[in-house]
């Protein structure tokens, strides 16, 4: 296990690697949070509460303290989802009574957008045509206000966002008091939004890499440059896709519930400059895969996506 921790902008540590847990299976999260922290060497969990299982994960940091984990040696992170943009504080308490805690490490904006808080569905909410259903009254702005009030109260002790590209980046930007410590996005060899890593690294703030593998399923191990770099390295795909991040600064999120394939993705190796090179550029061959495509409606300033899912 690499015992990396990387140092936010606000003076605050982060481990470079960390569990995910978006789509994880009920009834087996809390072994897999419990195993991560207690067999597999992991000191940093991320959640949301859009995943709808942090009171499994709450049970998992239950048993892990129990053990001899101590709260204080670990980093937590939960996410709230834009149907809270004017609600921020109950998402947080409602996420921190489920986690078992009294504060997160780190707490992020889930999606650049603010979704109508009283409609037809909590998490995704439509208007009568289909289309998504916006809060017209809403705002990015008086959402990280929020935010930034959560760090203020000690409810969490980093804010960050999620999802946001460089071109929602420069205009939210203009207008904030604490700079985001952390844009967690989908980076992978065939989406790496190297643009928006470049952009973040101007501002001092640090990537986090959601999806490494490709989606449920991790579609990118059987990738041919990758099996080949692994065949070169006498490693796995996993711990080529995972070095691909931490070699080059980036905080990953590789998920598994599967205690070997927990402690395997912790492994990590340096890979030379000519092989992050190499993985950099596979997506100019094979095109750009993105996988987190909610349904928005509105252009979200990807070059490649324009806030609807595919057909």
């Amino acid at each position: 296990m690499t015992s990396i921790d990387l140092t936010l902008n606000d003076g605050n540590k982060i481990p470079i690697i960390g569990l995910g847990t978006y789509q994880s299976p009920p009834g087996e999260v809390a072994a897999a949070v419990e195993c991560a922290l207690t067999e597999g060497g992991y000191r940093h969990i991320d959640c949301a509460y859009l995943y709808l299982n942090e009171a499994e994960v709450g049970q998992g940091l239950k048993k892990a303290f129990e053990k001899g984990v101590k709260r204080e040696d670990i980093y937590i992170t939960t996410k709230v989802w834009p149907t809270f943009h004017n609600r921020v504080e109950q998402s947080l308490d409602e996420s921190l009574k489920n986690l078992g805690l009294d504060y997160v490490d780190l707490f992020l904006i889930h999606w650049p957008v603010t979704l109508n808080a009283n409609g037809n569905h909590p998490f995704r909410p439509t208007l009568p045509d289909g289309k998504c259903d916006h809060d017209q009254n809403g705002s990015l702005k008086n959402f990280w206000k929020q935010m930034e009030d959560m760090k203020k109260k000690g409810k969490t002790k980093s804010i960050g966002v999620s999802n946001f590209s460089k071109k929602v980046l420069e205009d939210f930007l203009k207008d904030v008091e604490i700079v985001p410590a952390i844009n967690q996005i989908e980076s992978h060899i065939l989406c790496p939004q190297l643009d928006v890593h470049e952009f973040c690294k101007s501002k001092n703030i640090l990537i986090e890499a959601h999806t490494p593998f490709g989606s449920t399923g991790s579609p990118l191990f059987k990738n041919e440059t990758v099996l080949k770099l692994a065949e070169k390295h006498n490693t796995t795909p996993g711990v080529i896709l995972t070095s691909y991040h931490v070699s080059s600064g980036r905080i990953v999120l590789p998920k598994s519930v599967h205690a070997n394939r927990i402690k395997e993705n912790t492994t990590v190796i340096t890979l030379p400059k000519e092989d992050i090179e190499t993985l950099d550029n596979i997506h100019r061959k094979e095109g750009i895969k993105r996988t987190a495509k909610p349904e928005f409606d509105v252009d979200m300033g990807y070059p490649d996506w324009d806030g609807t899912r595919d057909n």
